[in-house]
């Protein structure tokens, strides 16, 4: 549809209708908070009658909004909230769970029968009983602070930003542009049989776009998409993004990398900008540490982990300059919350991943802990996407630390490099069941030669594994360099949850890495997959998913 029909046909008491959506939904927050205490209270007092050692209640409410416009037509607008509750009870070291979206007192009572009679019917199968720690109790609210509601902003405001971005793309030679904005407002409400009642909110939101420029005469195309990454934080984050600038650079980088010279593959030094290794430490760091992964729970969703337990303390993940920490207390961070959804409060439990190159703790949650023999007990990972969701061990947020020398740049990085690479923004990605081998793209690739930019490469991705990667670290920016990416759905578990995650970075160097022409492999997977049709065989390449697996 085009914008100016689309305007004409949405009238007055449409977009009134939308706004009025999240006025209701926060009447019905504000309805939960009043009648919590009481649920609570009835909800525990049951689950202690039956013989749970422990139980927990949560509530959620789920407000979200997204808006797609390509060239000059509205595509797509979304807008839903949902509601719901769920009982988790631990009954002779047996987890039971259940869920509605009834909330009611006598529709959350029935869930402790149901989450008991779960638990009991485990008894005759489970091999070990379920063992968690003693968490402190706590009592308050938290609400993420924000500049700006988005979910405030006038429909008609969006859409004309969003078309603001793809005409400064097209007014540059674009063939294509289509921008897109979704906005996430999570409430939750926890209470446990610890005597912790807590209540928390955050907005997550997240902007972009996507170029094309097309060469008819050649049949070729290159893309380039938006390097803003989604944040927790308000609209503020959209409003102080100079979107249509990036857009116009977009398309003069798109056009320039499809006039670029192929990549010769062989190694290369390669320094990586924060846009794109954010996506790095997610893969090869952040999943490979999670406790459940790599004590084999998690096999059926994207593998385990090559980082077992008798590798703490004693391997080496990384140079001596590598230190990447967790923190679910990252102002801005898409993982901040002030408690988890086991209860435990986030601050206070940073803790340190791989430090000066070693690596020193994984990610946990409720009841983790104890199987690898660790005393602190969890630090704060647990979190459901939804009120019917169990809550698991999910990733908080994972940052490479800066450097020690405030002045180091991305240009003093380059500045080191003979012969190499250096990459912006995300792109395509694969890493295999155990989290180790893995493979990289981008969306520009400036090519390096004697300490300088020297115009850019086309078909680059790079190769390696997490340990020997991290390794060959040499070089990190300071600490204005920093930034902060990350992704709004990081997939994990069965059934499969999404979760948000940031990861800070700083422009990194690294020293001989492999690197391979993504045009050449791809031509030589077709030939492999004819080869092996004419034989009668079949064949299949690993690919990235919607989620950040």
């Amino acid at each position: 549809m085009h914008r100016r029909d689309w305007l004409k046909g949405t009238t007055a008491a449409g977009m009134a209708l939308l706004s009025s959506r999240w006025t209701v939904a926060a009447d019905r927050a504000a309805m939960l908070s009043e009648k919590f205490p009481d649920f609570a209270s009835s909800v525990l007092a049951k689950a202690r009658e039956l013989g749970a050692s422990f139980a927990d209640l949560h509530l959620m409410q789920l407000d979200e909004e997204s808006l797609f416009v390509r060239e000059e037509m509205v595509q797509g607008v979304g807008a839903s909230s949902s509601q719901g509750g769920s009982v988790r009870v631990l009954v002779d070291g047996a987890w039971g769970f259940a869920a509605t979206s009834e909330i009611s007192a006598p529709g959350l009572l029935a869930l402790v029968d149901a989450a008991v009679a779960m638990a009991k019917g485990q008894a005759g199968w489970r091999q070990l009983p379920v063992e968690i720690e003693s968490l402190p109790s706590h009592t308050g609210t938290w609400h993420q602070p924000v500049e700006s509601d988005p979910f405030a902003v006038s429909l008609e405001e969006k859409v004309e930003g969003l078309l603001a971005v793809n005409r400064a793309a097209l007014g540059k030679g674009a063939s294509y542009c289509h921008s897109h904005f979704s906005a996430v407002r999570e409430r939750k409400w926890l209470a446990n049989s610890f005597g912790t009642q807590v209540e928390q909110s955050r907005i997550r939101i997240h902007p972009g776009f996507n170029i094309t420029v097309v060469d008819p005469k050649k049949g070729e195309f290159a893309t380039r998409a938006s390097l803003r990454p989604p944040r927790g934080a308000g609209w503020e984050h959209i409003s102080e993004w100079d979107a249509a600038a990036e857009s116009a650079l977009a398309v003069e980088q798109a056009r320039e990398k499809m006039a670029a010279p192929p990549v010769v593959p062989g190694r290369y030094d390669l320094v990586i900008a924060p846009s794109n290794l954010w996506l790095t430490v997610h893969e090869t760091v952040g999943h490979p540490t999670e406790l459940d992964r790599a004590l084999g729970y998690e096999a059926n969703f994207a593998g385990t982990s090559f980082c077992t337990p008798d590798k703490l303390d004693s391997l080496r993940y990384g140079s001596e300059i590598v230190n990447l920490f967790a923190d679910r207390s990252a102002e801005g961070g898409l993982s901040t919350v002030r408690w988890d959804d086991d209860g435990v409060e986030t601050s206070g439990k940073e803790f340190p991943i791989v430090k000066d190159g070693i690596f020193r703790n994984f990610q946990m949650a409720l009841g983790q802990a104890a199987i690898i023999g660790h005393k602190g007990g969890s630090n704060g990972c647990a979190y459901a996407d939804s009120f019917d969701a169990f809550p698991i061990q999910r990733m908080p947020n994972i940052s490479l630390q800066p450097g020690t020398d405030a002045a180091v740049t991305a240009e003093s990085l380059i500045a080191g490099v003979e012969n190499g690479i250096f990459i912006e923004g995300n792109g395509s990605w694969s890493i295999d069941q155990q989290r180790y081998n893995f493979q990289f793209t981008g969306q520009a690739f400036h090519r390096i030669r004697n300490g300088k930019l020297d115009g850019m490469f086309r078909d680059v991705a790079y190769q390696g594994n997490s340990v020997d990667f991290w390794n060959a670290c040499d070089g990190l920016g300071g600490a204005p360099s920093y930034e902060l990416g990350g992704a709004m759905n990081c997939g994990k578990g069965q059934p499969q949850q999404v979760a948000p995650v940031s990861h800070g970075a700083v422009p990194a160097r690294f020293r001989q890495i492999n690197v391979l022409n993504t045009a050449a492999e791809s031509g030589k997977s077709v030939a492999v997959r004819n080869r092996a049709r004419e034989e009668g065989a079949w064949c299949c390449t690993q690919r990235s998913t919607h989620s950040w697996a």
